[in-house]
């Protein structure tokens, strides 16, 4: 256990991803560290878990004690908390020195790697490429075939969700966009970062797959690094080694391909939160205008297919709402229906303002990534046309009232 005596003395907690399991019977919560600096994880019982609220960095554990007390009219012992502090800081759940280090740690030996290894093969999708090649053509023979391949197509909307949930939709989608996969010099992938509100974050690393490596085009990622600025640009790098966004499209893209490797821009986008709110749409943020315009200007004369990678909603009880019924599942459907329209005209703003309109109350997750990949469609080649290639409501909770809703579109 850390040293009591070193114990940071007003802890801030850093950001977790806190998973509802069942052990022993009972409620417990893991809380899992997004950026993996540590191969421990810890499971706490959900007093405890409440209490990580007041880890905000203004308390010390006595204090946190109190703030638990008067939220919710009963005490946990002040050892218990100290308990649970020395836990985190053991597996760098609070932002410290030791958790600063360990993130220096992993971010040196991520850049250091030949390649960004595969996070999700043996999980998602098997890790040999002769499994796999086996496994996403069952995808294409059962689901795939109706879809005709579009010669023109520029882009691609893809889910990344997981693959025995998605992959239906990403067979619909993929197959449709075959020849232009094969016939492209240079993808630009755009996918949500889930655990970073930074508005963009690049990467020089070159990611791998079980086909081998889709090289990165370090010019236009040094130059794109340039156009928002170098520190921004890689502040949050790291989350890129565990990132599920752009890993999976990818593996559709290189089993496109047939295993034949393409430059790649591997971009993660931060959530469009701040512009739900603030009466302006994205463009008019100087750092995401100067993004468009410097991928705009340096993909000139090259056989570019742009990829979204961004799922639909997400509801339920997993998404900290109600369950869903057969009701709230065709109100989804509509809402989705409505923001593919969007998709199907190339039409950004439109695609953008249906979901402010409403708060996001669906907790699309696609935002970013939709959104920019038609503004780049229609700043380099005009308005796309698009067409949906599969749509489905994949659970997300064992008792079925939770769903996250995935598409496909092809976009000429």
């Amino acid at each position: 256990m850390a040293d009591p005596r070193a114990r940071t003395p007003l802890p801030r907690l850093r950001l977790i991803d806190p998973r509802p399991i069942e052990q022993d019977g009972e409620l417990r919560y893991l809380l899992r560290d997004p950026l993996q600096l540590s191969e421990d994880m810890l499971i706490v019982p959900p007093a405890l878990a409440a209490a990580l609220a007041f880890c905000d960095g203004t308390r010390d554990a006595e204090s946190i004690c109190a703030a638990f007390a008067l939220r919710y009219g009963r005490r946990i012992p002040l050892r218990a908390v100290e308990q649970l502090l020395d836990a985190l800081d053991d597996v760098c759940l609070l932002e410290n020195d030791r958790a600063s280090a360990a993130q220096a740690a992993a971010l040196d030996e991520y850049r250091r790697a030949p390649f960004r290894r595969p996070a999700c093969a043996g999980g998602s999708y098997p890790d040999s490429a002769p499994a796999l090649k086996r496994a996403l053509n069952d995808y294409l023979k059962e689901h795939g075939e109706s879809a005709p391949a579009v010669p023109a197509a520029r882009g691609i909307i893809s889910p990344h969700i997981d693959y025995p949930r998605g992959g239906p939709v990403y067979a619909q989608a993929w197959s449709a966009a075959t020849r232009i996969a094969q016939q492209a010099d240079l993808a630009i992938i755009i996918g949500t970062d889930h655990y970073g509100d930074d508005p963009f974050t690049l990467t020089r690393q070159n990611y791998a797959t079980p086909y081998g490596v889709l090289p990165t085009a370090q010019a236009i990622v040094e130059a794109l690094a340039e156009a928002i600025g170098p520190a921004k640009a890689f502040a949050g790098e790291l989350r890129h080694r565990v990132e599920h966004s752009l890993e999976l499209p990818l593996v559709w893209l290189h089993h496109a391909r047939h295993g034949q490797p393409i430059e790649v821009v591997p971009v993660l986008a931060g959530s469009f939160g701040p512009f739900m709110n603030n009466g302006h749409r994205p463009c008019s943020d100087q750092t995401i205008q100067s993004f468009l315009d410097a991928v705009v200007r340096l993909v000139r004369n090259r056989r570019v297919l742009f990829i979204a990678s961004g799922d639909l909603a997400h509801v339920g009880p997993a998404f900290g709402g109600p369950p869903v019924d057969d009701a709230g599942r065709a109100m989804i459907a509509d809402a989705d229906e409505a923001l593919i329209d969007h998709m199907r005209a190339g039409n950004a703003d439109g695609f953008f303002d249906a979901i402010r309109r409403v708060g996001n109350q669906n907790n699309v997750c696609g935002v970013a990534p939709i959104y920019l990949t038609l503004k780049l469609l229609e700043a380099t080649q005009g308005i796309a046309a698009g067409c949906a290639r599969g749509y489905a409501h994949c659970p997300a909770d064992d008792e079925g009232a939770s769903i996250v809703s995935v598409c496909g579109v092809t976009l000429d």
